[in-house]
């Protein structure tokens, strides 16, 4: 067979076609490659692009809808979430390789970006060049969970509260602020149900409404873990859903101890008052007279009296040190020399030292 007889033809305009590499076996041979180079880039299209391209962004967070789901985007604005969009919806023609692109936006008007596309690729070992603009149309609603938010949904309550006393500003705040920035972790990992509808300031202590009961549970336990005491749950049904399950709205009652970091309590066991140092766990604090560390657990009860807080402390003049278990100071309030215990926290050359006086008599305090 001579090699005139061997040659291919293009089936359409009759020209010899190049030789070219067979496909694999079993691999299916495209009606194409039977084309010459010329008939072949007359139909080629080497970017399959939409006439339009519509985007739904919620007013409230800035997440994008896309299928059936909302969904959260990085996007500083508008022209970001357009070249996303154009990028999930251009299609690049199997035979290319090698191809780049540039985007130029065009903003229209507030609610338009035309977004001019640029394309380079190889196809057949001949360069290409491409354009295509896709007007890319921004219309805006309000995503589920903003829409939640707005109607005021929320499925459990965290109510902290303490024993025999109201919780101080400081443990009211480090409440809240564990509750949004627990909230604020499960946003940051894409959590979309997780957000805090209400936090409400009652005489006896916030109120921390939830999106979840998982993560009603959740923050009444770090609050507990940090600020001490314990958490209680119960449950209220409220209605079925469309499955026929029970849906519950749970309330987590957070009972934070009876003392506080800060306060200045008597154990009662004849060792003298102690500083409380923290609440988480057990109860840790420094012995008064002595400066030796104390640590109580709240499971044996403890039924110590609250004598002062370390915000009561008055700095006064050491007059002289004594020896090493005792220090003379002026009392604050009469002024007459007094001598005190010496714990191991005080500073034998400081001038002055912070003191409080309670039932118990005048101490020294730490720094």
């Amino acid at each position: 067979m001579s090699d005139s007889e061997s040659r291919e033809f293009c089936p359409r305009c009759g020209d010899p076609v190049p030789a070219r590499a067979e496909p694999l076996p079993g691999a299916p041979r495209s009606r194409d490659a039977r084309l010459c180079d010329a008939c072949y880039f007359d139909d080629y299209e080497m970017i399959d692009a939409p006439d339009r391209i519509e985007v739904l962004v919620c007013s409230g967070c800035g997440a994008v809808h896309r299928g059936n789901r909302w969904v959260d985007v990085d996007a500083r604005d508008y022209t970001d979430v357009a070249v996303d969009e154009v990028s999930e919806a251009l299609g690049v023609h199997v035979d290319a390789r090698d191809v780049t692109w540039a985007v130029d936006p065009e903003q229209v008007d507030e609610n338009t970006i035309r977004m001019h596309c640029q394309f380079t690729g190889v196809v057949r070992e001949t360069p290409l060049e491409e354009s295509v603009v896709v007007p890319v149309k921004i219309s805006r609603g309000t995503c589920d969970r903003c829409g939640r938010i707005a109607g005021g949904y929320y499925a459990s309550t965290v109510q902290v509260r303490a024993t025999d006393r109201t919780p101080t500003p400081e443990e009211r705040a480090r409440a809240v602020e564990i509750a949004e920035s627990h909230v604020a972790d499960k946003e940051g990992d894409g959590d979309r149900e997780a957000f805090v509808t209400e936090i409400k300031e009652t005489d006896d202590g916030p109120d921390v409404k939830l999106s979840t009961n998982g993560l009603g549970e959740e923050v009444s336990r770090r609050i507990v873990r940090e600020l001490g005491g314990s958490v209680e749950s119960y449950p209220t049904l409220v209605t079925e859903d469309g499955d026929g399950n029970e849906v519950y709205r749970v309330t987590y009652a957070v009972r934070l101890p009876k003392v506080t970091a800060g306060d200045v309590i008597d154990p009662d066991d004849g060792d003298g008052p102690v500083l409380v140092r923290s609440v988480s766990g057990n109860l840790k604090g420094v012995r008064l007279v002595t400066g030796e560390p104390y640590e109580e657990s709240f499971d044996e009860g403890i039924e110590a009296r609250r004598l002062a807080t370390r915000d009561d402390a008055v700095e006064t003049t050491v007059v002289t040190v004594e020896d090493d278990h005792a220090v003379q100071v002026l009392d604050p309030e009469t002024y007459e020399a007094k001598t005190v215990p010496r714990p191991d926290f005080f500073d034998p050359d400081a001038e002055t030292t912070p003191v409080v006086k309670t039932r118990s008599g005048l101490h020294v305090v730490p720094e």
